[in-house]
């Protein structure tokens, strides 16, 4: 089994409940899933990109775990994007640092599964909202895992949908390893 790479990106951890305890299931696979917060790491915003792109080139499987934000990312990690996959790294003549790493995302949404259809309130899927993921990927020849998702989350999720989402989490986490 490979080890794989979370990149945690959650501006309030500690008020998070989905999230958080993901974060405590994965802590007990140390051997198999390595667990990096980005905004515990860097509290003042500053990234230091040859740590983070050191980082994901010692890995083959990266997963994104973020609350899904206005349809996006948590902005440290878009910042981080923007600051870490860098032209002549991850992309331009020179640029394949990421090129065959596969990278997948976990999502807690606080919405309601139902409404992420095109006749739900959103009007789009999971996967039409995380187009531009797979497009930066592509960009960067790596692939894309299917992504996992939690739904609900600000509607008071149960402790047993939670406890529920953090074993799919891991048999996610154990598919994409094979």
């Amino acid at each position: 089994m490979m080890k794989t790479l979370v990149i945690l990106a959650h501006p309030d951890l500690g008020g998070s409940r989905v999230n958080k305890r993901w974060k405590q299931e994965l802590l007990q696979y140390p051997g198999d899933i390595a667990v990096h917060e980005l905004y515990k790491e860097y509290p003042d915003w500053n990234i230091d990109i040859g740590r983070e792109q050191q980082l994901l080139e010692s890995y083959d499987r990266i997963i994104l775990q973020c609350p899904l934000y206005w349809y996006s990312y948590p902005p440290l990690l878009k910042k981080w994007f923007d600051e870490v996959w860098t032209y002549g790294w991850a992309y331009g003549s020179t640029g394949d640092k990421l090129a065959g790493k596969a990278f997948g995302l976990a999502l807690s949404i606080g919405d309601k599964q139902e409404n992420y259809r095109p006749d739900g309130s959103v009007s789009f899927t999971v996967d039409e909202v995380i187009a531009p993921f797979k497009a930066s990927l592509i960009h960067v020849g790596a692939v894309a895992l299917p992504h996992f998702s939690f739904f609900g989350a600000s509607f008071k999720a149960s402790d047993a949908a939670i406890e529920q989402s953090a074993r799919e989490y891991m048999d996610y986490i154990r598919s994409i390893q094979q």
